[in-house]
């Protein structure tokens, strides 16, 4: 019985290897975005857009980086702490664009001391500019919000 050759398999295209070095800058991007997160460095996390970005915060949408930044400022004032993890899920690159899902699980202690546990979700537009890729566009929502007893 022939064996087929691995060249002769096809793949997704969401899963060629020329798509691995595209999928791990995008995965790349999202942890640079949690490590500002965690840091509450605004400049870092800043630098995750596009100057003409969209965020949908659950339902609050702003375009433009300088404006997206003021409203992580607003929202990252209401916290004393924020943890911030992410998993990437479904990825589809077509070019210089990519629209990608992912999955984040926030540990929020309130400026009021009121502990908090959401997961969420992110469905993103990215576009690569030069060797890198950033977000156009990304739109979170919150699928559980647990608060602690105090």
């Amino acid at each position: 019985m022939p064996v087929t050759a691995p060249s002769a398999i096809t793949a997704p295209k969401r899963w060629m290897m020329s798509d691995q070095s595209d999928r791990r800058a995008i995965r790349e991007r999202l942890e640079a975005y949690a490590d500002a997160v965690f840091r509450r460095d605004a400049t870092a996390w800043a630098a995750n857009w596009v100057d003409d970005g969209e965020w949908d915060l659950a339902g609050t949408k702003v375009r433009g980086r300088d404006q997206i930044v003021a409203v992580w400022n607003g929202a990252m004032a209401q916290f004393s702490f924020v943890g911030f993890f992410v998993q990437l899920g479904e990825v589809q690159i077509s070019g210089d664009s990519a629209t990608a899902r992912s999955y984040t699980t926030e540990y929020l202690t309130q400026t009021d001391g009121q502990r908090r546990r959401v997961i969420g979700t992110y469905e993103d537009r990215l576009v690569r500019r030069g060797d890198t890729w950033l977000f156009a566009g990304r739109s979170y929502r919150i699928l559980n919000d647990t608060e602690e007893k105090l």
